[in-house]
């Protein structure tokens, strides 16, 4: 079970912070006793008057608990 006794969810959406490189967040996935299942790429617009435009993207990743976890 979980270091703090408390149950974790089996699934949990960790999503990449704007300071944050890929490789920090997967570590910060397995430090909280997940592990990454799926990757999506939400992209991010700006309207410019009558355009819009592309300005980013959002990366987001579905994990469930590892298996010593559950």
């Amino acid at each position: 079970m979980s270091k703090n006794n408390k149950k974790q969810p089996k699934k949990m959406k960790f999503e990449v912070a704007e300071d944050e490189t890929i490789d920090a967040c997967l570590k910060r996935i397995e430090a909280k006793g997940y592990r990454p299942i799926r990757r999506m790429e939400q992209p991010i617009f700006q309207e410019n008057g009558e355009n819009i435009e592309p300005i980013g993207q959002k990366i987001i990743f579905d994990a469930v608990l590892a298996k010593h976890e559950r």
